[in-house]
Formats: structure tokens, sequence, C-alpha cells
């Protein structure tokens, strides 16, 4: 069963050294940390019997919530963590009584394309050479809050 929970001092530096694994330019711990403490931010990580398996951050501006960076460790993948996160950060976003939510993903990233696809999340464009390291597209992705 996944558990999901706010960001601490704790899992800020669970969800660096994942982001290390995960993203050519990870987020450092301090910033994690800092996104954790902010007001008009919701960082969860996701817990599997009480191990850090994953964790997916939004900025808040205005009516709108921003998806930062989803990240799930890699023995945890098409196991739930990645739905179950982005449906916690739906229901924040219902709470916060925001309109919709944005991200954006690489072009190439199928799996998490599929996960988003699945839950109600609508592709509405495209950003070119978004991504760095590699050079890449991002498909740019709105989810509706209800």
């Amino acid at each position: 069963m996944i558990e999901i929970q706010k960001m601490t001092a704790a899992s800020a530096k669970a969800a660096a050294e994942l982001e290390a694994i995960c993203f050519a330019s990870p987020w450092s711990e301090d910033a994690l940390l800092q996104m954790s403490e902010n007001p008009n931010a919701s960082f969860l990580c996701a817990f599997s019997d009480g191990v850090f398996v994953g964790y997916a951050g939004m900025l808040c501006v205005l009516d709108e919530g921003q998806i930062c960076n989803v990240a799930v460790c890699p023995a945890y993948r098409r196991m739930g963590v990645g739905a179950a996160l982005m449906k916690a950060q739906a229901e924040t976003a219902r709470i916060r009584g925001l309109s919709f939510m944005t991200l954006e993903v690489r072009a190439s990233n199928l799996a998490a394309q599929g996960l988003y696809e699945k839950y109600g999340w609508e592709k509405v464009g495209v950003r070119k050479n978004f991504y760095q390291k590699p050079r890449e597209d991002a498909f740019l992705y709105n989810y509706y809050v209800t």
C-alpha cells in the first residue's frame, strides 16, 4: 500500500537522491526543502511500508497548479506510485480551489504520458527543445480540476 505524506527535511534528502538518479538537472536537497515549506507549493512523498519510493511537486499560482517534478524510484515503477502521487496532487488542487493543473513531459517518456492520459490529463501543446541533456521536445498537458 502506498502512503502519501507532505515532504519533510528527511524526505527532501531522499527526494534529492532520487532526483540525481532520475534527472539530468536534479534539484538540490535545499531547493526541495525550501519548496516544501512554500505555502504556494505542494510537495508530496510516497512511501511503501515506510520506505521512500517517490515524490511529486506542484507550484500554485492564482488558479493554476504547475507540476514541477514527478519521480519514482526505479524499483517501484509501474506499481501505482506515480498514480497515487498524481491523484493526491489533484486532490490538493481541488481543495485549494485551482481550476487546472499543467505539466511538461519528455516526448520520449511514453510511460509517463500513458499514466497522465489514463487519469484524465489532456495533451494540449508542444514546447520545442524544452529539455536539455539530451535536447528534446516536451509535451504540455493540462488537467481540469473538478
